[in-house]
This record gives C-alpha cells, structure tokens and sequence, in this order.
C-alpha cells in the first residue's frame, strides 16, 4: 500500500503548500498519497536488480531536490532498475520528481515505468537535465488497480544517470490547470517574492498577445518572503502584462496574486551591505551570476555581461533562466548595473558569447551616430519550455545605443547546430585577412574556428582538437616581453589553461603545450574586454564561491592585465591586477627593510576587511612565512619553492633570492599574485568567524622583509 502523510518521517516532502511554508499533518487538504520520498537509509521494501542504484538512497546536490536522499543510479556501478512494492492507485494523478545528467548526449534506456498487473502502462523518460522536474501520469482510468513503479536504467555510458525523489498521487490533474493574471505596467519593474525551497513556478509574461518572458522562481504566496526578484518591463510601460504558469501539484492555486510592478527592487534597503557582499569584486543585486560574457569597452565605458539567473540563487532549473546580466564602469572598479540585456526566447536561453563593435557596419545594423555593439551568444535550445523543440545554435543581437538595449537578429540563429552540443562562441576581428573570426566550442572535444565577411554568414575553417580546453574559448595576441613587433597568441577555455603559438586567421598552431593559468580554486570561465585602448588584455573571471543565505550568489574575480613573458620554463602568461585599483585606496602603511622574527607580528595594529598588500621577502634561513589572513593562511616554504593557500598550491621560484606577494584580501576571497603575476592564484575565503585578523609571519628562523605596503580599501558600494 502507499504510504499516506501521517508520520514524523514523511515531513522530509519540502512543499510550500498554500500558506506558502512546509506544512505536511495527516493528508493534506488536497488528498496528497504520499508512494515514496527516499528519505531513509534504505530502499526498504523497493527491489533492486542489476548494480545502478546501490544499496540505499544517495545525498545529492541538485537544484530542485525535496529533503536530503533520493533514489539515484549514480550511486551504482552499472546498470540496472529499481521497483517499488504495491500500491493501490487512488488518485486522479501521479507525479513523480526526476532528474537526470547527460553529459555525453542524451541518456538512453533510462526512465521510470508504471506496471499495472505485470504489464507498462505508463512511461516517462527524462529530457531536462542537471536539476529535479516534476513529471506525471493521467492515472484516473486506474484507479483502484494494484500497481508498481519501476526506475529503470540501462544505459551503459557514463556519465548519463536518473534521479527521482518524490513520488506522490493528488488529485491535481496531471496536465495542471493554466493559472492568469493580467495587471497594468504602470511602473518599469516586476517584483517576484522568492521564498528558498518553495514551489517553483515557471511563469511566461504575455504583451499584445506576444510572449515576451519567461522565468522559474520559487515563489512565496505567503508572507514569508526572503526577498524580491526582479525583471525590467520599461518597453512595455503603459501595457496590460498577462502573467501565466502551470498549478503546482502541491501548490496553490493564488501563487500569481503577491507579484507586482514597483520603481525598482521591494525590500532593497540592506543593498550591498549584505554580510557576504563582496565590497570591490562585482556580483549583482540578486540572483546567480557566472561565466563573464560579451566584454567590450566602447566611448570611454567598460561593458561587462556575465550569465545571470536574475531569479533565484542557483543556475535555475535546466538553465531556465539564463540571460545575460549588463553593468557598466568607467574604471573598471566601479561598476552601476543595468537592466539585463539578453533574455531567453524561443530559441533557448542565453548561454555565454561575447561581444564586438563593428566600426565598419559590416553587418548593417547600424542606425543613428553610434557604432553598433554586436553580441554572439548560444541560443541553448531544449533547455527550456519556451525552446522546446530547439537545438543548440549560435545568435547575434545588436545595439545602437551604447550597449543599453539589444534587438535579436531576425535571421538567427546565424550558424545552426553542428554537433550535439556547439557553444559560447568568441568573436574577433583579425586584421591581416580582414576577416571577422568566430572560435565555437565543440562538446569536450574541439575548439572550431570560423569567418565571415559581415558577422552573418560563417565559413568553418578548421578544428584545433584537445581535450584540455572545455566550454567558453578566448583568442587574442599578446607581445612576447613588451616587444609589439613579437607577438604570439592565446588560446584558452574555461579553466583558463592555454596554448601559445600562431593563428593565421583559419588555423591555430600551438607552439607549446598545455599550460596551467589559475592555481587557485574558485577561477573559471574568463574572458578578456575587446576594444580596449593601448591594446591592454583585461581579463575578468567568474569566482566560484558559493555565498549561503544571500539574495545572490557568486562574484566575479577582480580585473587583471594579462602579459607574455619568457621564463626559465619557456614563455608564460602572467596576471596582475588593474592599476585602477588604486582608485579605493583610503589609507597605506609601509615598512621598508624590516627583520621579521618568529612570533612577531609588525601588523598587528592594521585593522580592517578590505586591503591591497604587497611584500617583498628575501628568502633565507627561515623555513616557511608569508601571512595569516583571517582564518587562511598564504604562505611560501623555501625548502620547497612551493607557495600555498589552504589546499591550493604552486610551485615558485625565488627571483634574485626574493618572493614577491601580492595579495587582494575581500569579505570572501583572496586573491594572489607572486613574483609579479607569475602565479596567480585566487581562493574561496569565506572566513567562520566575525574577528578579521591579519598577520605576516615567518617559522624556524629571521626573514628580512625588503618592502611591505599594505593599502586599506573602500568599498565600491559607497
């Protein structure tokens, strides 16, 4: 028999049911039968055969997950399937929560199964991915029949698993009932109340019987809010808007009533004085932000796009929402964002790309006195409802006025799909063939290299194959040693390792191997600003750190100019941070020719949370020393020529018999450059303690520091 909701143990179904906040006693008012929530240390009386789901529920971490286990067959070593004991049918529908991963193309033979005396008469096969979905079946014909619901997978390539949760029967139907709502856009911006762990709604926006978005979000329908997302309707002022999503299979049937349009953000008074807001490292007003995107400087602005989840604090389910998120600076310091300037549509949601401006009007979309600024991103279809029968292609956008707003190319996509998944193209302009360049990402196998004459129509010319250099390419020169009449190029991926050698504007040639960049753990996902003046190469990178109990999630990592140099182990990319940093600098302390020894701590008196320190020390007789800097220790050990931070660790070399530091110290990162940029190594610091401390050390004998400068910050923010 099905388990009904009347025990302690059944409390693990994390559903917002009509007041908004987990509420399970008895069965629920709408009838909920509970089959099963894998919230125990067993699969109990369920079968297994085969080896893919293990002995027990697993823990997983995947967006959408109700309580701590599920039932997964990433838990196994095979194949196999997973069956449950009988139950007797007794409501209208059942749903069931699945996921699934695909990493090498769609799973095949994977699915769950409903059997009725022996026999299949119900099937659902996942087609999202990388988060938990509810899928269901129309069992009222059934009802009263004995059943069993099997979880088969068969698919012998790995990666490619299932994942189910809850199982449940209500009598909601399985095709959940249209809920409206039609308000006026009297003011320019539509706030959505998130509650973390709520039902997730995806909601589509309707104007003039057109839709014109659509988002996922975890909706709050009582007044338990967390926070307000936001979404900006500033075309559409003076419009009737039609809101429009799907019941919840546990949710209620008013979840529409508490969004509204206001001036700007509700609740916004704590903005950027959050606890974890980093203080002069980027991360938006709210929501997830990632891979940086469409860089560009254009008339005297810096533009930075960067993946965006506006709407919540994860990626979003399947990538529901990706967009691409839009602030501008004048520094590269100080940055004010704006409205997003990319969003999904009926040909996927916006996946990462980058950004030219087109000085010519090659492509002729110029209108007005501005250079047009295009933008190349990946149109990621099937990863929405909205793209659902799409294919992963490449589009173009365009703005004339100053990066603010951009118009989808009516033609796009501009170069179908290739390959089973062929993204995040990068876009240059290569002067010796005039010719525009497009590097595309071949699915963990290849980067593709493409041209064109007017930024519409491309030619593939080649493939440079390697399995080093996954997702999102970047392709610029830089002169070997400040020399500009000896250049070479760069060819990295998201991990931001790369290859230096030539690219004749059809083919890359590397001329060394592999060459690891960032020696830290939170760096991925780079991409370097176009267009800049003195042909200076400003990278920005997306800082992997996750940032609990915040209305937004993630930074970026601070600017940094990249160089070429040649070094002992052959020709190197070094990174050091934007002179404009100095730009926040409020206070400086400076020691010069200091001997440091063991126990003593000449910076005891420097109090504070944000700081720009720079050190040199000659190496000598102590056997290790460098900073203690909260609770992380950055620290050099002579014997081994190894620098480190926590579990992060590179190998570095004295310079004339000195260690040179630079080190970045934010609310939760730390970021260092040794030996000029040489290493560059930024970490996840999120300290566990209120106390900031800070401290230079050294162990098991005197060190002399040359020069120490040690530069109290401001925030950006202020």
């Amino acid at each position: 028999m099905a388990k009904t909701i009347t025990t302690i143990s059944s409390l693990c179904l994390l559903i917002f049911i009509l007041s908004g906040c987990i509420h399970l006693a008895g069965r629920t008012s709408d009838g909920i039968v509970l089959i099963e929530d894998f919230e125990t240390d067993s699969y109990g009386n369920w079968t297994t055969e085969g080896d893919a789901f293990g002995e027990s529920p697993t823990e997983e971490d995947m967006v959408g997950v109700l309580g701590s286990r599920i039932a997964a067959s990433i838990n196994g070593s095979g194949v196999g399937t997973l069956t449950s004991p009988v139950f007797i049918i007794e409501r209208n529908a059942i749903y069931l929560l699945v996921g699934a991963i695909e990493i090498n193309g769609p799973p095949q033979k994977i699915g769950i199964e409903l059997l009725v005396d022996g026999d299949v008469v119900r099937t659902t096969t996942p087609c999202r991915y990388h988060a938990m979905f509810w899928e269901s079946w129309d069992v009222a014909e059934l009802k009263g029949k004995k059943a069993r619901i099997r979880i088969v997978d068969k698919d012998f390539r790995r990666p490619a698993f299932i994942f189910v949760d809850h199982i449940i029967q209500s009598n909601v139907p399985a095709k959940r009932p249209l809920l409206e709502r039609t308000i006026a856009v009297t003011k320019p911006v539509l706030n959505f109340p998130l509650k973390t762990g709520a039902a997730r709604h995806y909601i589509e926006l309707v104007v003039d019987g057109k839709q014109i978005r659509a988002m996922d979000v975890e909706l709050a329908t009582g007044n338990d809010i967390d926070y307000w997302v936001v979404t900006d309707l500033n075309p559409w002022l003076g419009k009737e808007l039609l809101m429009r999503t799907r019941q919840h299979p546990l949710g209620n049937a008013h979840v529409l009533a508490r969004i509204s349009v206001e001036d700007g953000i509700r609740d916004a008074d704590g903005l950027y004085r959050e606890v974890l807001r980093p203080q002069f490292h980027y991360s938006p007003k709210r929501g997830w932000i990632s891979d940086t995107n469409g860089l560009i400087y254009y008339d005297g602005e810096f533009h930075l796009y960067y993946q965006h989840n506006p709407y919540g604090w994860d990626h979003s389910r399947n990538d529901y929402n990706k967009t691409w998120g839009h602030a501008v600076s004048t520094d590269l310091v100080h940055w004010k964002e704006l409205a997003g300037a990319i969003h999904p549509d009926h040909l996927g949601t916006i996946y990462s790309g980058s950004a030219v401006l087109d000085k010519d009007n090659s492509a002729g979309f110029q209108k007005g006195k501005e250079k047009p600024i295009v933008a190349f991103y990946t149109s990621a279809g099937g990863r929405s409802p909205w793209s659902v029968d799409k294919k992963f292609s490449q589009s173009i956008a365009y703005s004339n006025n100053r990066g603010r707003t951009f118009t989808p190319y009516k033609g796009n996509p501009v170069l179908p799909n290739i390959e089973y998944i062929n993204r995040d193209p990068k876009v240059i302009w290569h002067e010796p063939t005039g010719k525009w360049i497009m590097v595309l990402h071949f699915h963990e196998r290849a980067m593709a290299f493409f041209t064109s004459d007017d930024l519409k129509s491309w030619e593939k010319q080649s493939e440079f194959e390697t399995p080093y250099l996954i997702d999102c390419p970047e392709l610029f020169q830089l002169a070997v040693d400040g020399d500009k009449h000896n250049k070479k190029w760069i060819i990295y991926g998201g991990s931001g390792a790369y290859y230096v050698g030539d690219f004749d504007g059809k083919e890359f040639k590397p001329e060394t191997g592999i060459t690891k960049y960032n020696h830290g753990d939170c760096f991925y996902a780079s991409q370097t600003f176009s267009n800049v003046p003195k042909g200076r190469r400003v990278q920005m990178a997306w800082g992997v750190i996750p940032m609990e109990g915040m209305p937004f999630n993630q930074q970026l990592l601070f600017p940094v100019e990249l160089t070429l140099h040649t070094t002992d182990e052959g020709l190197r990319m070094f990174a050091y941070p934007v002179k404009e940093i100095e730009s926040i600098y409020v206070k400086e302390y400076v020691w010069t020719g200091i001997k440091l020894k063991p126990g003593q701590n000449i910076i005891s008196g420097v109090k504070g949370e944000l700081f720009d320190i720079d050190a040199e020390f000659e190496t000598g007789i102590p056997d290790e020393f460098g900073f203690f800097i909260n609770d992380f220790s950055v620290k050099y050990n002579v014997e081994k020529n190894q620098l480190s931070c926590e579990d992060s660790v590179a190998k570095l070399k004295p310079i004339d018999g000195k260690i040179r530091l630079r080190i970045l110290v934010d609310r939760v990162s730390i970021e260092i450059f040794a030996n000029d940029g040489r290493i560059y190594m930024p970490i996840r610091a999120i300290p566990e303690s209120d106390e900031r401390t800070l401290e230079v050390f050294t162990k098991a004998g005197n060190i002399k520091i040359s020069s120490l400068k040690i530069r109290e910050l401001k925030s950006i923010w202020k």
